[in-house]
C-alpha cells in the first residue's frame, strides 16, 4: 500500500492526514491554530506555533497509520506571509494572514501611482510592510515567503525554500509575471522587496525537498494550494469541471485550460485567472469566484442571534417550514465579491411581516448563501465562456441538507457533494502520489472520484423567478457605504 502524508494548513487550523493508493484516509490529526486580531482588520499568527504543530500533527499521523510514507504533499491557505531569518529559521515578525487589511493604503496608492491592480488580501504588500516596519529586517539575510514556502522549509530543515505556480502566480501574490516566468524586478523594486528573499518556484508536482524531519525522510513532491487541492480532490481536470468550497467564506474554481490570460486582472464578471496546477513545467488555467461570507452567515445565526444552537442545527430550523414566506437574506455580512465586488453592501432581510418566524429567517439565510453561490456559477460561465454542466461541492456547509437543495435549484444544476468535508486532503495526496509515479496521469483521478451524494434542483421551483427576485435584494444590499463601496482593487 503507498502512503502519502498530506499537510493542509488552513486558516484557524491544521490537519495531517495519511492517505493511501484508493484517496482513503487511513489516519487524521488536526491541531488548532487561530489567527489572532490585535486591532481591527489586524489579522495575525504566529509562524513559529505553525510550524511546530505541523511536526506534531505529521508524526502523530504517522504513527497512528503505522505505516512508512511514500510520498508528501502540502497545501495551505493562500497570500498569508511569513518573513523569516535564513540562518536562524526563525521569524523575524508576526504571520500576516490573507484576510489582513492593514495595507489597503498601499494598495490604493500602488493602483494611483503605477496602475498595478491589487488587493490587500495579496502578498505583495504584505511582504513589503513586514520588511519595512521590523527592526533590523534590512540588515538581515531574510526569506520571504508563503505558508507553502514556510512549511517546505519546516519540513525539510531549511534544505529548501520554494513555492508552487499556485501560490507564487501573478493572481495570488501580485509578484509574479502573468505566465508565472519570473518576479516583477519593477514591483520588488518599488516595494523594497530583495529578489533573493523570495523562493524558487516550482512544478505543483514533483520531487521538490526531502522531509527530514519526519521519520524515514519522505520526498515532498506535491505543493498546492488550497482551493486549487480541492478543485482536483474533486476530480474537477477538464475544461467546464467546477467545484464550490463552502466554508468560512465560498470559492468557486473552474478549469479552463484556456492559457495564459491577458493580463492578470479580474474579468467584467468579477472572476479571476489563475493556475490550477503546472506539471512539466507547463501551467493549466482556470478562473475562481469569491464569496466574502458563507459559513459566516450560519456562525452569525448561532453566535450573535442565537437562533440556533449549532451550525448543524441550522438544516432542522429551516426545514420546519417549507419555504421562507417571501423572506429574503442577502449575505453580505462583509461586504459583497463576485461578481459586484461591493465593499460597501451589508447584510440585508427583507420581506419581513407580523408572521415571520425563526424557521422563515434560518432558512432565508441558506437559501441566500445558495444563491450568492449561484452568482459565482452565472459569472464563471460569463467569464470563461464554458458552460457548467454540474457542480460538486465540499466544505462544512456541504453537510447541510436544506443549503444543498437550495444550491441545487438556485443554480437549476445538479449538485455532487464531496465523500470528505476537505476535499483539499484528496487533491494534495493525488498531486503527491502523481508526483511519485503511484498515478501516471492526471485524469487517473478519474476513477478515484465518487461523491457522497447527488442532489438534483426542484422541478417545481420557477428557477427565474427565484433568480428575478434575488437581483433585486443584491440591488437593495449594494452601495450602503459609499466611501467603501467605490474602493476597487
Amino acid at each position: 500500500m503507498t502512503a502519502i502524508l498530506v499537510i493542509d494548513v488552513g486558516t484557524t487550523g491544521l490537519r495531517a492526514a495519511v492517505v493511501d493508493d484508493a484517496l482513503t484516509i487511513k489516519s487524521y490529526e488536526y491541531r488548532p491554530c487561530p489567527p489572532s486580531s490585535p486591532a481591527a482588520g489586524l489579522v495575525e499568527f504566529d509562524a513559529a506555533d505553525m510550524a511546530a504543530k505541523v511536526l506534531d500533527a505529521a508524526h502523530a499521523a504517522i504513527a497512528a497509520a503505522g505505516a512508512t510514507i511514500d510520498a508528501v504533499g502540502i497545501t495551505n491557505q493562500r497570500a498569508s506571509v511569513v518573513v523569516w531569518d535564513r540562518a536562524t529559521g526563525e521569524p523575524i515578525g508576526p504571520g500576516l494572514g490573507w484576510q489582513d487589511l492593514r495595507t489597503v493604503m498601499e494598495c490604493i496608492m500602488a493602483k494611483a501611482e503605477h496602475g498595478w491592480a491589487m488587493a490587500p488580501n495579496q502578498s505583495a504588500t504584505k511582504l513589503a510592510w513586514l520588511l519595512a516596519n521590523t527592526d533590523g529586517a534590512a540588515d538581515r539575510d531574510v526569506c520571504c515567503g508563503t505558508i507553502d514556502s514556510w512549511i517546505a522549509w519546516t519540513l525539510t530543515g531549511g534544505a529548501v525554500h520554494v513555492s508552487d505556480h499556485t501560490n507564487s502566480s501573478a493572481t495570488t501574490s501580485g509578484l509574479r509575471t502573468v505566465d508565472g516566468g519570473e518576479w516583477r524586478t519593477d514591483i520588488l523594486d518599488a516595494f523594497a522587496i530583495p529578489v533573493a528573499s523570495l523562493p524558487d518556484v516550482v512544478d505543483s508536482v514533483g520531487m521538490c525537498g526531502t522531509a527530514s524531519a519526519l521519520p524515514g525522510r519522505p520526498p515532498i513532491t506535491a505543493i498546492v494550494g488550497d482551493q486549487q487541492a480541492s478543485l482536483i480532490g474533486q476530480g474537477c481536470t477538464r475544461p467546464g469541471d467546477a467545484k464550490i468550497t463552502f466554508g468560512t467564506g465560498g470559492m468557486l474554481d473552474m478549469c479552463t485550460d484556456a492559457g495564459t490570460p491577458a493580463a492578470a486582472e479580474r474579468y467584467a464578471h468579477g472572476t479571476y485567472p489563475l493556475p490550477v496546477w503546472a506539471i512539466d513545467g507547463e501551467l493549466t488555467w482556470g478562473v475562481e469566484g469569491i464569496m466574502l461570507s458563507a459559513g459566516t452567515n450560519v456562525e452569525w445565526l448561532r453566535d450573535d442571534l442565537g437562533l440556533i444552537d449549532t451550525s448543524e442545527h441550522s438544516h432542522d430550523v429551516a426545514a420546519q417550514c417549507a419555504d421562507a414566506a417571501g423572506v429574503v437574506f442577502v449575505p453580505a455580512l462583509l461586504g459583497l465579491g463576485t461578481p459586484a465586488w461591493d465593499y460597501g453592501a451589508r447584510g440585508t432581510l427583507l420581506g419581513l411581516t407580523r408572521g415571520t418566524e425563526r424557521a422563515h429567517v434560518v432558512r432565508a439565510v441558506l437559501e441566500g448563501v445558495a444563491h450568492r453561490g449561484a452568482d459565482l456559477v452565472d459569472a464563471a460561465v460569463a467569464d470563461a465562456g464554458i458552460e457548467i454542466g454540474r457542480i460538486r461541492i465540499d466544505g462544512g456547509m456541504s453537510r447541510n441538507p436544506t443549503f444543498v437543495q437550495a444550491l441545487a435549484t438556485a443554480t437549476n444544476r445538479p449538485i455532487d457533494i464531496a465523500p470528505v468535508v476537505e476535499a483539499t486532503t484528496l487533491g494534495a495526496a493525488f498531486l503527491a502520489g502523481l508526483g511519485n509515479g503511484t498515478w501516471g496521469r492526471l485524469t487517473d483521478i478519474d476513477a478515484l472520484w465518487s461523491p457522497a451524494h447527488v442532489v438534483s434542483p426542484d422541478p417545481a421551483a420557477d428557477h427565474g423567478a427565484a433568480r428575478s427576485t434575488w437581483a433585486d435584494a443584491l440591488r437593495r444590499a449594494g452601495g450602503w457605504h459609499p466611501d467603501l463601496s467605490a474602493l476597487d482593487f
